[in-house]
């Protein structure tokens, strides 16, 4: 299977010598080269992509702009730039990668296997689990995944719902997400759902054990790729 990544410069010769790398990977399939921020928060919404090739100085809205607004935690960042000062604001955004321009081949495939191995990493079955421990009252409860309805972000914490009770713990909605398996999505920037616990979709909202929970715009065709449709 291969990565399914995008460009986003405005740089012509930039976003000319990226595509040429990436048509000449084999694990590598372009789905579209944006000139802006703004594009490539379309080519998000209709398409799940596993990669960014992402410039950080552009007009309008910068590279930084669109982390801000990327609310799944599969798609993985490259950051490309001629300045190296940007690296310290990489780092807090943990991105993949950071290549300074002019990109070479041999660092250009160095940085896809840092990908495909992340991407391994994630997927293999040593890393998956079937339950996540959380704090509570001074002691750590089990909870099951098959017991999780849905989280709720509030504020510097989370709520996290269960048929029987619910768990209000400190941490971050990105920090839990990256613990929660495959089977829960991020629907919303305030709510991570399970997605075996929904009971219906309408337009841009779905329920779950009578919750009503919201659907951004951002996040709804990964949500209609992962459900089985007919």
């Amino acid at each position: 299977m291969k990565l399914r990544c995008i460009i986003v410069d405005d740089e012509i010769m930039a976003r000319k010598s990226l595509q040429k790398l990436c048509e000449q990977h084999s694990a590598l399939e372009l789905v579209a080269i944006c000139e802006n921020v703004q594009q490539a928060l379309k080519v998000l919404e209709q398409n799940e992509i596993d990669l960014i090739w992402l410039d950080v100085e552009m007009p309008e809205m910068t590279g930084f702009d669109l982390l801000e607004k990327i609310t799944t935690t599969t798609t993985q960042v490259i950051l490309t730039t001629s300045k190296i000062e940007y690296a310290y604001d990489a780092f807090q955004y943990q991105v993949t990668d950071y290549l300074k321009k002019p990109i070479t081949g041999p660092r250009f495939n160095l940085a896809v296997e840092k990908v495909l191995d992340l991407r391994q990493k994630k997927d293999s079955p040593l890393q998956q689990h079937n339950e996540i421990y959380i704090k509570h009252e001074g002691r750590y409860i089990r909870l099951p995944y098959s017991d999780i309805q849905f989280v709720e972000n509030i504020g510097d914490y989370v709520k996290i719902y269960t048929s029987k009770q619910a768990y209000i713990i400190h941490t971050t909605m990105k920090s839990l997400e990256e613990k929660l398996g495959k089977q829960f999505l991020r629907v919303h920037r305030s709510f991570i759902v399970h997605l075996d616990k929904i009971v219906d979709i309408e337009e841009n909202n779905l329920v779950i054990a009578n919750k009503v929970i919201p659907i951004s715009r951002a996040n709804k065709s990964e949500l209609m790729n992962r459900l089985n449709m007919l």
